[in-house]
């Protein structure tokens, strides 16, 4: 299962519509929906956007989601285009990938796809 933290509303219904087929897909629009959910479910990849309403941040979302659950995998949705702060944001976040926006499905099923280890034909 995915959790998708994404606050445009058109967005993240396209990507659920979009990857729901390959993927079971839980999306929010809070930090703090995550954070309840990050305490009752198991996730196998958190795809977060990093500019959310509300004092917690996408980054810090994925950051403390590490402590709870440290095994799912990290993709991080930005319209932040800083290439030093991306490699370090990347290291410090254990992100398997951070997608730059605006974003394309196809590379976001792609990056999920070689978090999970999983290939479609």
């Amino acid at each position: 299962m995915i959790l998708l933290l994404e606050d445009e509303a058109e967005l993240s219904r396209v990507i659920c519509t979009t990857l729901e087929q390959e993927f079971e897909i839980l999306a929010v629009t809070t930090a703090e929906q995550a954070r309840e959910l990050l305490q009752s479910h198991r996730f196998a990849a958190l795809v977060c956007d990093h500019n959310l309403p509300g004092p917690m941040q996408g980054l810090d979302f994925l950051i403390e989601a590490i402590k709870v659950q440290p095994e799912a995998r990290r993709i991080l949705l930005t319209g932040f285009i800083n290439p030093e702060v991306l490699a370090n944001v990347e290291t410090v976040a254990r992100l398997s990938a951070c997608l730059v926006k605006p974003l394309h499905i196809a590379r976001l099923r792609q990056a999920l796809r070689d978090a999970l280890g999983t290939h479609q034909e």
